[in-house]
């Protein structure tokens, strides 16, 4: 049978429709987006492991806070940018295209026609193109543009939402941390209160490089982590994208689902997604879902993991020590996994760990003790999980 059309969306942000669970996270938001109305700029940092719906969770809480809260919501994935004239433009051209045509749009009409060019085959749609020393000028004044934008719109906007998203090229940049300071200090002592909610989206990591390049941060970002779906969490995910296309799931099938997903919601669609084009009668059973987890492992490894880590778990005693780490725990003790090998493992034990150390896969947890590791991140636990139990049927 085949199959035109799947409810997963692997690699991209979830479809609103099927979003589950975060309901404390998009709360929280909404609550700082409100303060921003009444006290001014707010300043989030939303962080979370990869593939963990960092950016499903800032889409959709865009869409609630724009509907419930009344804020003008505006979404920029900045990958690719790395300084911050690139970044003003970027977003600029965003609030261009998302409302070139609406009424929100018309005071900006005078200011920004000159750098508004249509493009398309039919000249549909539009970009924002400034020469470089206008955009520079604009960064410069950034604050005071969207003091302008707040300005023209509080008819019918009670402020602005801004969402940057994918913020990897920026987060080494000692200017983009300074930038970001001077951005936030500058609008606590204007006189008029900007009505301004900035949320920052990445991982824990960008944050932190922030913080090193600029230790004031700290006080700036308020923090919201976001952790893994629990089990009812993903299992609702998977009813709801399966009942979406009136395909059946049998429980002991959706079980191992569960299980293989890990909580990560990048997993469940790629294991979703294969799954669904692996069954041939819209009655997923316990045989669809293994198959289908086998051929998700495939994918993730492909996609995930990089291919020196592939290559160093070729060698039989590598791959044996393997199936016993991907197997436990996400934080596991060197002595616990020394006393589950034989001899030939435990010999090539610590070049192994060294290895994967090397590669980033794990790393070590002085805090917990001696002799401890974890994974670098969830990601990597359960593909090698995964491909654990793909080991167990070689």
């Amino acid at each position: 049978m085949t199959k035109d059309y799947s409810p997963f969306t692997p690699g991209k942000p979830v479809d609103k429709e099927l979003f589950v669970g975060r309901k404390e996270e998009v709360e929280f938001l909404k609550r700082k987006a409100e303060q921003s109305t009444e006290m001014g700029m707010q300043t989030i940092f939303l962080a979370g492991e990869r593939g963990i719906g960092k950016s499903s969770l800032a889409s959709f809480a865009k869409d609630v806070i724009e509907k419930e809260s009344k804020l003008l919501g505006i979404y920029t994935s900045l990958g690719g940018i790395n300084t911050i004239d690139k970044m003003v433009a970027k977003i600029i051209d965003r609030f261009v295209k998302d409302n070139y045509d609406k009424s929100i749009f018309e005071g900006f009409k005078g200011s920004f026609n000159k750098y508004i060019r249509q493009v398309g085959l039919f000249g549909i749609n539009v970009e924002f193109k400034p020469p470089e020393k206008d955009i520079a000028s604009i960064a410069d004044n950034f604050g005071f543009t969207l003091q302008e934008l707040t300005d023209k719109i509080k008819n019918e906007k009670r402020g602005i939402l801004l969402i940057l998203d994918d913020i990897n090229g920026l987060a080494s940049s000692r200017k983009f941390a300074n930038w970001i300071k001077s951005f936030v200090d500058e609008t606590a002592v204007s006189r008029t209160k900007l009505p301004l909610c900035l949320l920052f989206v990445g991982l824990e990591e960008r944050r932190q490089s922030l913080i090193d390049l600029q230790p004031s941060l700290v006080r700036v970002f308020d923090l919201l982590e976001i952790s893994n779906w629990t089990d009812e969490e993903t299992e609702a995910f998977y009813r709801e994208a399966f009942g979406k296309v009136n395909v059946s799931i049998r429980k002991d099938a959706l079980d191992i689902m569960v299980q293989f997903t890990g909580g990560l919601p990048v997993f469940a669609h790629e294991i979703g997604d294969a799954v669904f084009r692996i069954d041939d009668d819209d009655k997923i059973n316990i045989g669809d879902a293994k198959r289908g987890i086998m051929l998700a492992a495939v994918i993730i490894g492909r996609k995930y993991v990089k291919p020196g880590v592939l290559n160093s778990i070729q060698s039989k005693h590598y791959l044996s020590i393997l199936r016993k780490v991907g197997a436990g725990p996400f934080e596991f003790k060197r002595k616990d996994l020394l006393s589950n090998l034989n001899k030939n493992e435990r010999e090539v034990l610590d070049k192994f760990l060294n290895k994967m150390k090397k590669l980033g896969v794990i790393r070590a947890v002085p805090e917990s003790g001696r002799g401890i590791y974890c994974f670098q991140n969830r990601l990597y636990h359960a593909y090698l999980f995964m491909e654990a139990g793909n080991i167990r049927k070689r």
